[in-house]
């Protein structure tokens, strides 16, 4: 778990100059851990500081310490609540609107997908396309009429969220569990 500290520190960094417009906030990164850590490529601290932020290319003076230890927290820790054979939990905003940090946080799961579409969908594509609805719904990231449709009515929205964590679980043993 990260401290409320090291989420400001986190927050710092993917709003500061130049790429800050560009950047995803905690909950957009958290989706990013969570798709590098379930997902079938594990992504290095310089690529997800690269998704994070939308940048080309690292900066000069490379990652900040502070953004790959707290990617290191995270992933650490989500990969062992899985190991575990416990729900991942998404992180939820103190104050503000859960729907909007819930859309961000499948949006930076959704791009992360789609750098590595082909390693996702390779010899499950079928499996991991259904485990992969509720995230790519309610990420905002596409104008599919069936997906405006479920994010507009509140009760399908609920029940695409509630299914993210067990969604989450099968990706991850689909991908890691062994044969």
């Amino acid at each position: 778990m990260l401290s409320n500290a090291d989420i400001e520190a986190l927050e710092d960094i993917l709003f500061a100059e130049p790429w800050g417009e560009d950047a995803v906030d905690f909950f957009g990164l958290h989706g990013v851990v969570c798709a590098s850590v379930v997902g079938p490529t594990e992504l290095s601290r310089e690529d997800i500081f690269l998704l994070a932020t939308g940048l080309d290319q690292l900066p000069a003076e490379g990652v900040p310490l502070a953004f790959s230890s707290a990617v290191e927290k995270l992933a650490k820790g989500m990969a062992h609540s899985l190991d575990m054979g416990q729900a991942l939990e998404l992180p939820e905003p103190e104050d503000g609107d859960p729907m909007n940090a819930l859309e961000n946080w499948c949006a930076g799961f959704v791009d992360t997908f789609l750098e590595h579409e082909d390693e996702w969908l390779g010899d499950n594509e079928d499996e991991a396309a259904d485990l992969l609805v509720p995230m790519l719904t309610l990420s905002g990231l596409f104008d599919d009429e069936d997906f405006r449709k479920v994010r507009e009515n509140e009760k399908l929205s609920r029940q695409m969220a509630e299914a993210i964590p067990d969604s989450l679980t099968d990706l991850y043993l689909l991908f890691h569990a062994p044969d």
